[in-house]
């Protein structure tokens, strides 16, 4: 492949790895493909703060994928204010089975994922341009959520508050964060629980990254 990330497809496939993944070389071109798309409607749209393109890999496609594992029970996820599509678009590229739906206010990046989802040919991806609040569990494809996911999306309490009603019986909130919010998660409303925390180690990137699965107490 030619572009930007041509030099860092080493990179990536050594990060895909290293996360204990199995992924055909046709999956792998689909995720540098999306970080060409990524970087392109950068220049114009400012979807990211990040433009270096191994940061790209790092930052963007390997953090992403770091979540996949803890996700092995989640059928129709529910990706919210996922600004360029992350992790939403990386995860329905390497799981063809998951129904992905990202929730993105901001009409420029919905614009964005509408087309990377054309490009990319994503079957199981679709965007809804609208405030997380203002959705209602039936406009999501094929019903509620089982798993609902936000990346630095805001505070557990807000995320909580304004996205839970998405989830159907049994179903899970994950939080991506960085350092452990021990504050965030002292502060969340009554009835819901953090049920687990997972660790993320993310090849390449030196930071911590932390996953809550957050459930209905």
């Amino acid at each position: 492949m030619s572009g930007a990330l041509a030099a860092h497809a080493r990179q990536l496939a050594d990060g895909i790895a290293a996360l204990g993944l199995v992924l055909p070389q046709e999956t792998v071109d689909r995720l540098l493909a999306f970080g060409e798309l990524l970087l392109k409607w950068n220049k114009v749209y400012n979807l990211t703060a990040i433009r270096d393109p191994r940061e790209v890999v790092t930052h963007h496609l390997l953090d992403s994928l770091a979540v996949l594992p803890h996700l092995a029970q989640v059928e129709r996820l529910a990706d919210i204010g996922s600004g360029g599509g992350l992790p939403g678009i990386p995860l329905a590229i390497v799981r063809s089975g998951l129904i992905v739906n990202s929730i993105e206010t901001v009409n420029k990046k919905a614009s964005f994922q509408q087309q990377a989802r054309i490009e990319l040919q994503l079957g199981n991806f679709s965007v809804i341009n609208e405030r997380v609040e203002k959705v209602t569990p039936d406009r999501l494809p094929g019903g509620a959520a089982d798993g609902v996911i936000s990346r630095a999306f805001s505070s557990l309490a807000d995320f909580v508050n304004l996205s839970g009603h998405l989830l159907g019986e049994g179903g899970a909130l994950y939080a991506m964060k960085g350092v452990h919010p021990a504050d965030e998660v002292e502060a969340l409303p009554a009835g819901w629980a953090v049920t687990a925390v997972h660790a993320l180690s993310v090849p390449g990137l030196d930071a911590e990254r932390h996953l809550l699965v957050i459930e209905r107490a």
